[in-house]
């Protein structure tokens, strides 16, 4: 059993989704939309809250909770969510990727499924200070940075950085937290 997951004594995760092998399928725009359209529509009707995220090339983090705090529903968008976006990302990755990034994500795949686009734990830490919200908020915009994407986190377009420091558009709606 996982050390880490979510549960009733905790509202607010930090998550992380990875691309199996580490594949680099986030290097296009309309990769990187498929996950931020679906935050969207999670929020418009899983009752999903986004608080900060960033899209790098071979996963993603992000700072999530249920509007009504409701864990057991989190966990099943969370669920959805990850099934969606690995199916319409194989998908894109059949038609606009290398052939061997399908063959990647077929070998992946267990007995029951013909492909696996994440990986298997999405690795949900509880947060449940103000100061390790803060922390995970910073290490979630310093990531570009920290791989030598850009030189400033605001740089970064797929990622609430700009919003939450320079109240700029975002790609996805986010929420914010009141501790």
């Amino acid at each position: 059993m996982t050390r880490y997951r979510i549960v009733q004594e905790h509202a607010l995760y930090f998550v992380t989704f990875s691309v199996v092998e580490w594949l680099p399928v986030f290097v296009a725009e309309a990769a990187c939309c498929i996950v931020t359209d679906s935050f969207n529509f999670c929020h418009e009707h899983k009752h999903l809250r986004v608080n900060a995220y960033v899209i790098m090339p071979t996963h993603l983090h992000a700072i999530l909770f249920d509007e009504n705090f409701d864990t057991d529903r989190l966990q099943q968008t969370l669920a959805d969510l990850r099934k969606y976006t690995g199916r319409h990302l194989t998908e894109y990755c059949a038609s606009r990727m290398p052939a061997c990034f399908t063959n990647t994500l077929r070998d992946a795949a267990g007995k029951d499924r013909q492909h696996q686009f994440w990986q298997a734990d999405i690795h949900p830490e509880a947060i449940y200070t103000q100061v390790f919200w803060r922390q995970k908020l910073d290490y979630t915009h310093d990531n570009p940075c920290r791989k030598g994407l850009v030189r400033e986190a605001p740089h970064w377009r797929f990622s609430s950085a700009a919003y939450w420091l320079k109240g700029s558009e975002s790609d996805v709606i986010l929420t914010p937290v009141e501790w």
